[in-house]
């Protein structure tokens, strides 16, 4: 039974920031390339902490919190405001505002996209960040959401600079609530940490992630206080299907009164969509751009045989 729900558009990505990201993970698991960006440092990491929910957001903080105690030398560079839904968008304008409000924390008036852009070229201007974090933010960014999120274009505009990325977000596939969403940041942070210590173990003396490749990590809500653990860790690929239908009626007065429709379809086996309504932690491989597989680069070669200008 499919189930409908229908929500205002503007507390969706208020409090889901899924809304706001880009390219899309990999939608079936691929050859990594060779992995040719610099290797992992043996001590502690460089990051870049970033996010679409704000400098300030309690996500942010809690991440530079938990990444700080366990020794890495964490940097937010994040928007200034809410960015959520902003995808991959950057601003090109001739001029930007930037805050520094205090120290290890910049702010930056525009999209995640340029916050990091900013960050790699002057905060971090010496040496690129060993990685690039963004999040974890409010709601999940799984199927169609990832592709709008900007937590995930966070971690894009990384990857297209060469350095490795993880995208983080907490929430279930209901409208979240904001204390149980807070709650269950925690463990979402915790994974994150166990997350890279994993990944510096098996890096050795080669690259955290194969070039061009980053995670886009869900964790579930567990538990009526968000406190619980997650049944467990799947990899997953971005379930195709997108459960947001944006629904207008016409004000008479030029305006439309916006609301979305979600229709959540079946579950592909194996998605992110499943292991997070399972309770499980999804980690989906992603590129930096919009290529697809060969089996679909075949397919297409095949329609376009023949055809002539």
């Amino acid at each position: 039974m499919r189930r409908k729900r229908v929500l205002p558009l503007a507390a969706l990505m208020l409090c889901t920031p899924a809304l706001a990201g880009t390219a899309p993970a990999v939608a079936s698991p691929q050859t990594a390339p060779a992995a040719t960006q610099a290797a992992a440092p043996a001590g502690p990491l460089r990051i870049l902490l970033t996010n679409d929910d704000g400098y300030n957001a309690p996500g942010i903080r809690m991440a530079f919190e938990r990444l700080t105690a366990a020794g890495h030398d964490v940097t937010i560079v994040a928007p200034l405001t809410n960015q959520s839904g902003t995808g991959t968008k950057m601003m090109n304008a001739p001029t930007i505002t930037v805050k520094h409000p205090e120290p290890k924390v910049w702010a930056v008036d525009g999209t995640p996209g340029d916050s990091v852009a900013f960050g790699l070229s002057e905060v971090f201007a010496d040496a690129a960040p060993d990685l690039v974090v963004s999040g974890t933010n409010f709601g999940p960014n799984v199927a169609g959401l990832a592709t709008h999120s900007g937590t995930v274009g966070g971690a894009v505009t990384a990857l297209e600079s060469g350095v490795p990325a993880i995208a983080l977000s907490t929430g279930g596939l209901s409208a979240p609530d904001p204390v149980t969403t807070v709650n269950a940041m925690e463990p979402t942070v915790d994974f994150a940490v166990k997350l890279i210590d994993r990944l510096r173990a098996r890096a050795r003396s080669g690259p955290l992630l194969p070039k061009g490749v980053g995670l886009n990590v869900n964790h579930p809500v567990v538990g009526a206080e968000g406190k619980g653990k997650a049944a467990g860790v799947a990899t997953t690929f971005q379930d195709p299907q997108n459960f947001l239908e944006p629904d207008f009626t016409d004000a008479g007065d030029g305006t439309w009164k916006i609301t979305v429709k979600v229709d959540l379809q079946p579950a592909a086996k194996g998605g992110d969509v499943e292991a997070v309504s399972a309770g499980r932690i999804a980690v989906s491989p992603m590129n930096p751009d919009w290529n697809t597989g060969p089996a679909d680069h075949a397919v297409t070669s095949a329609l376009l045989a023949g055809l002539r200008p």
